[in-house]
């Protein structure tokens, strides 16, 4: 049988993990199959073997590969805890404002991974979430940051940063470096940093 046109490697599997991405953050993960994707992507759904071992997988690379990217992205300045946490918000914001079909599947899809991949991905999400955690902690324990539960704050400020992608749409109202510095604005009175 001939080739399906533009089914070469160099293509086809930047085409695949785009597809699937799509299709997985409109539909959901369960919804989608790999016949689907295959004709989306313009070849035989056997042809998708090739690049990947099942939907499984496929999930498993797009979410894995988010968060090591995210990961190797942002490390945190030489600076004063606030900076810092400027930096980490600023950088949280962005990030994800780019990439809002990486960020629904990386959260509302945990659900459908298998235990081995689930734990890989919760290690790599803990990894993120410490970062900001000791950067709470050591504004704590130098006085800048008036926190109670370091833990619970890093928590609910991942949730809130990373609730942006839910309603923010390029034209609107406000623009990404207007949202930037509110979300900045609203984290730093979150933990009761003196006012600058």
């Amino acid at each position: 049988m001939a080739r399906t046109q533009g089914s070469h490697a160099d293509i086809t599997r930047p085409r695949l993990r785009e597809t699937a991405l799509r299709l997985f953050a409109r539909h959901g993960f369960a919804a989608v199959s790999m016949r689907q994707i295959a004709a989306e992507v313009g070849v035989q759904a056997g042809a998708l073997y090739l690049y990947t071992p099942d939907k499984q997988a496929l999930l498993f690379d797009l979410m894995r590969d988010h968060l090591e990217h995210l990961l190797a992205d942002w490390a945190p300045p030489p600076a004063s805890p606030e900076q810092q946490l400027e930096s980490f918000v600023r950088h949280h914001i962005r990030y994800h404002l780019d990439r809002p079909d990486l960020v629904f599947i990386a959260y509302m899809e945990l659900r459908n991974l298998e235990p081995g991949n689930f734990a890989v991905i919760e290690r790599l999400r803990r990894d993120y979430e410490t970062r900001l955690e000791s950067i709470l902690r050591h504004g704590k324990a130098a006085g800048v940051f008036d926190i109670a539960d370091t833990k619970l704050t890093t928590m609910a400020l991942i949730a809130m940063l990373t609730g942006v992608t839910t309603w923010y749409r390029e034209g609107g109202r406000l623009d990404r470096e207007t949202v930037e510095t509110l979300y900045w604005e609203m984290a730093r009175k979150s933990v009761a940093s003196p006012p600058r």
